[in-house]
């Protein structure tokens, strides 16, 4: 049999990253619509201020401010997109705020599935002016987002918990366990959870994470399916 080259890996590793962009998706659209939803309400709200018999100008301009502040948070979410390209040069990303990001990303669709996320204390902190950033961004997200992800479909149809802690001073803990009794609600996931679960042919098991780590230069290691860690700086 064929093994697979250069080009083929690269083009694996490319799979495994729309994949994840795909599960993030609903998250990213939900911040995108949220600004359009308010700007909509001003735009009735004020269409009636104009058609009004008395004006109120204040009213008026404090539509209008709300609607300009909507659109800059449109114009920055649509700018952030650009954060996903590889080829994007970037300032880097501390620690704490690549798991925060992360985190925010997947924990609504993970705890709809019966897997909860749990951040140490250390990296829910605000980002501090000393704490080293980690050059580019988008793969440390990619990567990231690959190990909870990988955690999660090899997680057992029941409440989970993936804990997220640091390790060293360049590196990050992943470990799934089972969740402490009574913690989640239900002893099991429900009809609906388990249909969102993605489909078993679309798992993202080891060898995706590798391969997608390999892909990106990072070192990373996998343990009994319960455990990632992974290396902030890149080979």
């Amino acid at each position: 049999m064929m093994k697979a080259s250069p080009a083929a890996r690269s083009w694996i590793a490319a799979g495994v990253r729309h994949e994840l962009l795909t599960r993030v998706l609903p998250a990213l659209r939900h911040d995108m619509v949220g600004p359009v939803s308010v700007m909509r309400m001003g735009m009735l709200m004020l269409k009636r201020q104009v058609e009004s018999p008395h004006i109120d100008a204040q009213a008026c301009s404090e539509r209008v401010a709300l609607i300009e502040s909507q659109i800059g948070e449109l114009i920055e979410g649509v700018r952030l997109l650009r954060n996903w390209e590889l080829a994007t040069s970037d300032e880097g990303i501390a620690r704490s705020a690549l798991v925060q990001l992360c985190v925010s990303l997947l924990r609504p669709a993970f705890s709809l599935q019966g897997v909860q996320l749990d951040v140490a204390p250390e990296l829910e902190q605000p980002t501090a002016d000393d704490e080293p950033r980690w050059p580019r961004a988008a793969a440390l997200r990619y990567l990231l987002l690959c190990g909870l992800n990988y955690l999660h479909d090899a997680s057992p149809e029941e409440p989970t918990v993936i804990s997220i802690a640091p390790e060293a001073e360049d590196g990050l803990l992943l470990r799934m366990g089972p969740a402490p009794h009574g913690e989640l609600n239900g002893n099991a996931m429900s009809e609906a959870a388990v249909v969102h679960r993605a489909p078993r042919a679309l798992a993202i098991d080891a060898v995706a994470l590798q391969g997608l780590a390999d892909d990106l230069g990072y070192e990373i290691s996998v343990g009994d399916d319960s455990t990632v860690r992974i290396r902030l700086g890149a080979d």
